[in-house]
């Protein structure tokens, strides 16, 4: 899966202008697909000239044009060709998960630190994911909303992990500084 695939999958559903398709990356994409604004339109540019998408320029009052994109026909054949293809395993990349590998080498303060940090970061995605789903849940298809439950689940679980983790490592700090009754 590359951006490519992304980008023409959302123009297979209707036509959007780059503004918009970098809103579906933030809001849509943004929990389980790692895309940054500088990489979408040179997608789009590269997309255009292979002939997968068309460009049209809308002429706005008072504002610049807006170019809206369009998939065409090579594109969805693309498209297609993408979702009738062997699924790829995921990728996780987590620096909040390889700094707790090597956990023992840090002091334990800065161990909280990290867990704390990544307990708070989780909270607030899944605030937001469950925001997102309240909101757009009237409009989501049944596999959208599949797998946005999907992702509100697995963050629910990773705060409970890193709770428990918390209190697992205050029992284990406060067992270590309790006086022994030799």
């Amino acid at each position: 899966m590359t951006g490519q695939d992304v980008i023409l999958g959302i123009l297979a559903v209707e036509p959007k202008s780059g503004y918009d398709i970098k809103k579906k990356f933030e809001d849509l994409f943004s929990y389980f697909f790692d895309a940054s604004y500088g990489t979408i339109y040179p997608t789009l540019s590269k997309l255009e000239k292979e002939g997968l998408i068309t460009k049209e320029s809308v002429v706005q009052q008072g504002k610049p044009n807006k170019h809206v994109y369009s998939i065409t026909e090579q594109g969805r054949v693309k498209f297609q060709s993408y979702l009738e293809s062997d699924m790829q395993e995921n990728v996780l990349r987590s620096d909040f998960m390889v700094r707790l590998i090597f956990g023992e080498l840090a002091e334990p303060q800065m161990v909280a630190g990290w867990i704390n940090n990544a307990l708070q970061r989780s909270q607030a995605d899944l605030l937001s994911l469950e925001n997102d789903y309240e909101r757009m849940g009237p409009q989501m298809s049944p596999t959208q909303e599949l797998c946005i439950q999907i992702g509100i689940g697995n963050i629910r679980s990773q705060v409970q992990v890193l709770q428990d983790g918390i209190a697992r490592l205050r029992t284990i700090n406060n067992n270590m500084e309790a006086p022994s009754h030799e």
